[in-house]
């Protein structure tokens, strides 16, 4: 074998999915969340709480993260304050999603550190094209 066939690291790199971790406590939410970007061709990781979301980003450093807002335990803009405040996840974009579109909440999720705002529900879409400008070296 010649060095010509060992793919560059940045071969193997484009064409390894991209993770995205979803965190939300609605099942149906995040189900559908996750079958569809997974058939966009994202890696998905999955959590169902803010502890178990700080856990898997520090450990996975996914490209995205998609976080609910309203949980129990520790809220979204919570768990948003700790990924920012962490060397090891800052620089992760966050997309903030929520059932309530109050002004409020949004700027609270902006002030914080959140890439983008959305509110549930949404077309996948609208997710979609989202996650590509936040993600653009994704190809799926």
């Amino acid at each position: 074998m010649t060095d010509d066939a060992v793919p560059s690291e940045a071969q193997v790199m484009a064409v390894m999915a991209q993770r995205i971790l979803v965190v939300d406590d609605d099942p149906l939410m995040h189900w559908v969340t996750q079958r569809y970007l997974e058939r966009a061709g994202f890696e998905m990781l999955s959590a169902k709480s803010g502890k178990e979301a700080l856990d898997l980003a520090n450990r996975e450093q996914p490209e995205l993260i998609i976080l609910d807002v309203r949980m129990d335990e520790m809220d979204g803009l919570a768990v948003l304050r700790q990924l920012k405040e962490s060397d090891a996840t800052r620089n992760i974009p966050v997309i903030m999603v929520t059932v309530t579109s109050d002004h409020l909440t949004k700027l609270k999720s902006e002030s914080a550190g959140a890439a983008r705002f959305m509110t549930k529900p949404f077309q996948p879409a609208q997710l979609l094209a989202e996650i590509r400008s936040l993600v653009p070296e994704h190809k799926g």
